[in-house]
């Protein structure tokens, strides 16, 4: 592969372990008659005998070791996860979520193959997204954040609503894009204002 396996390459490494687990098992297969044969003394004493010996023991071990990285990287597609999410659960503005990406079954293989199934066994890219931002599904928003649009706060606190959860990345987003709406001249003019309103600080001034 000599390659890092990421968001535009991942269809084709799947398709890469499926394509060579499929070629070893036909190899095996195909050889196998032979193999009996070689055990059986069934072929003629020639060197054929060895080659024969190695291409099925090799074959078997590969099909052995792909299918289980195959099996394991299906596992990943059918819940939507990376390698990253399995060794640390993904953190969202409510909380940590190892199944925050989930959006089932269905949804979680066209999230890698693609909304168009006759692009599915071929390798050609399909998958869907930009590779930067990701969909959640849903879950209970954070009862301190706001609720309503313009950031006023619900009368009713206790009631309890779904949202759709923003991963880190989209939720710190407008800490890049707005512009800094203070100074620092005018962030120690605001300091002093806040101590001279303190009554402590008022009473010390005064003795």
């Amino acid at each position: 592969v000599n390659n890092c396996v990421g968001f535009s390459n991942y269809k084709f490494f799947l398709l890469f372990l499926a394509y060579s687990l499929l070629y070893c098992l036909f190899i095996a297969a195909t050889d196998l008659q032979y193999f009996i044969k070689f055990w059986t003394n069934g072929l003629p004493d020639t060197q054929a005998k060895f080659h024969i010996m190695f291409l099925f023991f090799a074959a078997a071990m590969f099909s052995v070791s792909l299918s289980s990285l195959f099996g394991y990287h299906c596992w990943l597609v059918s819940k939507n996860k990376s390698t990253l999410e399995v060794f640390r659960a993904p953190i969202f503005r409510h909380r940590t979520d190892k199944n925050g990406f989930s959006l089932g079954f269905s949804k979680n293989l066209r999230q890698v193959f693609g909304d168009e199934k006759k692009y599915w066994l071929l390798p050609v890219f399909s998958s869907l997204g930009d590779g930067c931002s990701f969909p959640t599904c849903l879950v209970n928003q954070d009862p301190e954040q706001a609720s309503t649009p313009g950031g006023l706060n619900s009368t009713s606190k206790n009631e309890n609503h779904l949202f759709p959860a923003k991963s880190l990345r989209d939720s710190q987003s407008h800490l890049l894009t707005d512009t800094p709406s203070w100074s620092e001249t005018s962030a120690k003019a605001e300091k002093g204002k806040v101590g001279m309103s303190n009554p402590a600080l008022t009473m010390e001034n005064e003795t």
